[in-house]
This record gives C-alpha cells, structure tokens and sequence, in this order.
C-alpha cells in the first residue's frame, strides 16, 4: 500500500467557509465527499493492521458477544438471576441484544479511537478530517456485516422465521450508529487532549449496559419504566430487536423519536468536531 502522506488530499481550512449556514453546509458536504478514498485507504489499513498479527483473525469478533450471552444465559437458567420472562426464548433475546449494544458501543468508541490513532498524521498532513470518521464508519459497517453471520446461526439453531423486519430493522440498527457517532463525535475533541476521556470511556459504557434493556425485558413499572423513556438508546434496541426477531414492533413512535434526535445530534456534533479539531492539532502540535 501506498504511504498515507503521498495520497491526493484536498487542504482543509476551517473558517472562511464557516461565515454562513449555507457555505458551512457546502464545506461539510465536500470534504465528506473528497475524504472518501483517502478513508477507504485508512479503513483498509486498518483493518489489515488488525488481523495481521491475530493468530484467530476474524473470530475474535465473534468471541465476546457470544461469551457475554452465555454468561447471562448461565445466570438465568441457574435462577441466580431472575430478568423475567421474554417474548422469545432467552437465548435468542440476549445473543441479538447483545450485538445490538456491541454495535452501539463500536460507535460510539469509533471516532475517538481512529482520531486518537492518527495524530501524527494530523499534525503533519492537512486532509479533510472527515476521512477519519468515514474509516470507522466502514469499520461498523464491516464488523456489523460479521455479526449477521451470528444471526444467521441464530436463526438455524433456533428455527426463527424469515420476516420483512429483518429489512426493516436495518432503518434502527444504523440509528443505532448514527447515535453512537453523534455522541462520540462530542467527545472526541476532549479526548484526544485528556487520555482520561479514553480510560474512562469503557467503565461509563458498562455501567450505561445495565440501563439499558439489553438482557432484562422493558421495566413496565414505574419508577424503573423511567430507564426506557430517558434512555435514547433503548428505543432504537427494542425496535432492532423485535423487528429482527418477532417482525414487529409496539414502539415506533418512539423510535422515530430518536432517530430524529440522533440525525440532528450527528449533525450537531460533526460540527462541533470540525470547529474544534484545527484547534486541538494546533495545541498538541505546538
């Protein structure tokens, strides 16, 4: 491959282009659509980078989520831990669930992770910064890809019918991306100057797994019914869920909900992404 500071890159500059909406749209949209082999070329190196010097390669993709689900299996069977009953067998509701949340978290670790990575090129090179966060879109993407093949088995195993959910399910499960993003965005600028945001970042993502309906059916009860509504996470989950699962689903209000609330937080966030990295670089390069 092709050193990274050789390829074509279109200079990025912050801020004549920021004196109105209407320009600052234009800019967005064109370095998003310049970035696009330079991130194609990040997402490949990175992804070769990966698996090069992994004795199991892919499989350890699969590896967590399942033990993850096996572990919450093993609690509910033995009655240590009573989540209560579910709409389809357990196992089925904790494996999708599972790498739902995995999907989220990959998201929301993206950003910071590929921007992290590529410091030194940031203050050597200018490039549109877009293609950092395209490289770990594609990164999702890719392992997302890897985890249908886990649903595939799911649904052998477990003889789930074929519905029109699992293509309707795509529409939350990339709002589940988008939101993951959106929030990563917002931290990234912090992180990449304070390795703390970083460190921390794995602790605040377990505790937030247990507010979420990840491996215990929806709360229908008040005070705990509260960790469904606030939480913006778990619309988009329990739609995935269902839909990929059951073919249908009873909150699409609310799920549109925040995917409206995710569309405009990525939007938001990007922004702020763009206005505030030149400023990091230039204080981490001074």
């Amino acid at each position: 491959m092709s050193n990274l500071s050789e390829l074509p890159v279109q200079v990025y500059t912050a801020d004549s282009q920021m004196r109105s909406p209407r320009r600052l749209l234009g800019a967005m949209l064109g370095d998003l659509i310049s970035s696009r082999e330079l991130a194609w070329r990040l997402f490949v190196r990175d992804l070769s980078a990966q698996y090069r010097q992994s004795l199991f390669g892919v499989v350890w993709a699969f590896v967590p989520p399942i033990v993850t689900s096996v572990i919450f299996v093993f609690l509910q069977a033995r009655n240590i831990i009573n989540f209560g009953e579910t709409n389809i067998p357990y196992p089925v509701y904790v494996l999708v669930s599972v790498l739902l949340w995995q999907v989220f978290t990959e998201s929301l670790n993206g950003p910071l992770k590929s921007v992290t990575a590529a410091k030194p090129l940031l203050v050597k090179i200018n490039f549109p910064r877009e293609a950092l966060i395209v490289s770990s879109f594609y990164m999702v993407v890719f392992n997302l890809l890897i985890k249908a093949l886990i649903l595939g088995v799911i649904f052998v195993v477990f003889r789930i019918p074929l519905t029109w959910g699992l293509v309707l399910a795509v529409i939350p499960v990339f709002m589940l991306i988008f939101l993951g993003f959106g929030v990563g965005l917002f931290i990234t600028p912090l992180g990449v100057l304070y390795n703390d945001v970083a460190t921390s970042l794995p602790v605040i993502t377990q505790l937030f797994f247990f507010v979420t309906p990840v491996v215990y059916p929806p709360p229908q009860t008040f005070p705990l019914s509260l960790i469904v509504i606030l939480n913006p996470v778990s619309p988009l989950l329990i739609a995935a869920r269902d839909w990929i699962t059951t073919g249908q689903i009873n909150n699409l209000p609310a799920m549109l909900i925040i995917s409206g609330f995710s569309l405009i937080l990525l939007f938001v966030a990007w922004i702020i992404y763009r206005i505030a990295l030149p400023i990091i670089i230039e204080r981490i390069s001074a």
